[in-house]
């Protein structure tokens, strides 16, 4: 089994767990390969659910890069809504599941089908 699949393994444990749903591994595994080199990094691959910073990071690369949303206060709500529901008090909020949840809260799972 590679890192990349370990990893996918253990974020699908993660929703499984800790939100209680189970995961479309297919996007899952997308959006983990679309998180590139990151997900081997200890810092960048979780994202820290109290540093405005990263959630900014998170909305621009992401929400409107990636995603291809436009910015306003839905944003904001969205990642505090996956934040939340993630659990505010964890404090390994892999970005892999973050994105994942993000995808899938705005319905945005064909930006992954290319």
């Amino acid at each position: 089994m590679s890192k990349r699949d370990e990893l996918i393994a253990k974020y699908a444990a993660d929703i499984k767990d800790k939100i209680g749903e189970t995961p479309d591994m297919d996007l899952l595994t997308k959006v983990t390969i679309g998180c590139g080199p990151s997900i081997y990094n200890s810092d960048s691959s979780t994202v820290s659910g109290s540093d405005e910073k990263e959630l900014n990071t998170v909305k621009q690369n992401f929400l409107i890069k990636k995603l291809g949303l436009s910015d306003g206060p839905k944003l904001d709500e969205a990642i505090t809504a996956v934040i939340e529901k993630y659990g505010k008090s964890n404090r390994n909020k892999y970005r892999a599941v973050v994105y994942y949840l993000l995808a899938k809260h705005f319905g945005k799972e064909s930006v992954y089908n290319k």
